[in-house]
């Protein structure tokens, strides 16, 4: 294969068949669009719009975002808003303005993002005999022949760019609408499973318990959509199971006249307490002091800033202690072991540690293992390190 090697210094790719193709198409279209005969197709497209598009889309194919910023300053060199693909669109900055433009992007790594430009088809080199970018103008001043990057590529692959981030987007709010399903299935298991746990319904909650943290932890944000799918299937059926376990529990309760069923307790090992197994404790401290000078916040306040954990609270929150509650059912979805949670309302206190709990809930997405994360504060309160202020304060912001 014969190669032919560009002399500009962003140069130096051998010739490709492939480009060669790409090259070949481009032109044949253009003869196609100056001819009339480019359909719904016209080649153009408001270039800023099209750049976003293209940005939604990169990964499909297969840019970086720091691809995209680079084509971007070369789009700003062509003095028109609008790309026209008819005819060829050729920007010539010096090495300097681009990496200007392209926010101080050294040589070597603005050549390697032209050739990813070059390769995904979206730019071609139109290299003068010497390689160096630059026009001839005429005597009116308007170009007449110009050496550099020409981008009329891009404005061809205008609908399929557009068409493509649409795509991107959807796929998106599926993912969005899946994710939030998960959260609202845990949310709702949980606060059924502790209903029961608290009522001490006949059942085998224990395995239930077990089956929920399988599927609890953090919903990533950038999961596969089937993985998700799976995951949200798995807690429709188990959502299912929990509320039939729930409702014939009220059954048995109704039709029985017999007191004894209160006194009931689920069967569970006799190495560990209900607690361990359940990831749900049982309240049986002393109340909660209300007033702010206990924890340094309000109730009202701390609801403000983290209203989520509200949602947790059966029967909704009348003190801290609702607080409490719904933060063992929280930390319990968040995949926190009861362990790690006995230890930080140890360090902490039962206040301060559900306060966490609900300023986790909050950047839950950010939070990538939230048991490490609390076991951490833990440490820094055991140390007389810890205030929950700047947590709050950073929730604010």
């Amino acid at each position: 294969m014969v190669e032919r090697l560009a002399t500009t210094p962003f140069g130096g790719a051998p010739f490709s068949a492939r480009n060669f193709s790409l090259r070949a198409e481009v032109e044949r279209r253009q003869e196609r669009l100056r001819a009339g005969d480019g359909g719904n197709q016209t080649g153009r497209a408001e270039k800023w719009q099209l750049l976003r598009a293209l940005t939604e889309a990169r990964e499909a194919y297969g840019l970086s975002d720091r691809s995209i910023s680079v084509l971007e300053a070369l789009a700003s060199f062509h003095q028109d808003r609008e790309l026209n693909g008819e005819v060829p669109i050729i920007v010539f900055p010096s090495n300097a303005e681009l990496s200007i433009r392209s926010r101080g992007m050294s040589p070597a790594t603005l050549r390697r993002h032209l050739a990813a430009l070059v390769d995904s088809g979206f730019i071609f080199r139109r290299d003068s005999a010497n390689g160096k970018r630059f026009c001839r103008r005429d005597d009116r001043g308007q170009v007449e022949n110009a050496f550099g990057f020409d981008l009329a590529p891009l404005a061809l692959r205008a609908d399929e760019i557009f068409s493509r981030a649409e795509e991107v987007r959807e796929q998106a709010r599926l993912l969005n609408r899946v994710r939030s399903e998960i959260t609202l299935h845990l949310r709702d298991i949980a606060k059924t499973i502790g209903a029961a746990l608290e009522e001490r319904r006949s059942g085998d909650w224990p395995s239930l318990v077990d089956r929920l943290h399988a599927f609890s932890g953090k919903v990533s944000r950038t999961g596969e959509l089937e993985d998700l799918k799976t995951r949200r299937d798995g807690l429709v059926r188990l959502r299912a199971e929990v509320e039939t376990a729930y409702l014939e529990s009220l059954t048995e309760q109704e039709m029985s006249a017999n007191e004894s069923f209160f006194e009931r307790h689920i069967q569970i090992s006799n190495t560990e307490p209900i607690s361990e197994l359940s990831g749900i404790e049982q309240n049986t401290q002393a109340p909660l002091a209300p007033d702010r000078r206990s924890v340094g916040i309000g109730l009202k306040e701390f609801l403000k800033i983290c209203p989520q954990i509200g949602e947790y609270a059966r029967g909704g929150v009348q003190g801290w202690g609702d607080i409490l509650s719904a933060a063992d059912l929280v930390r319990s979805m968040l995949g926190i072991s009861p362990s790690a949670w006995a230890a930080a309302r140890k360090a902490m206190g039962d206040i301060p540690a559900a306060i966490v709990i609900g300023a986790m809930l909050e950047r839950a997405e950010a939070i990538r293992s939230p048991g490490g994360y609390l076991r951490d504060l833990t440490g820094k309160a055991e140390k007389g390190r810890f205030s929950i202020q700047p947590m709050l304060n950073a929730l604010k912001s």
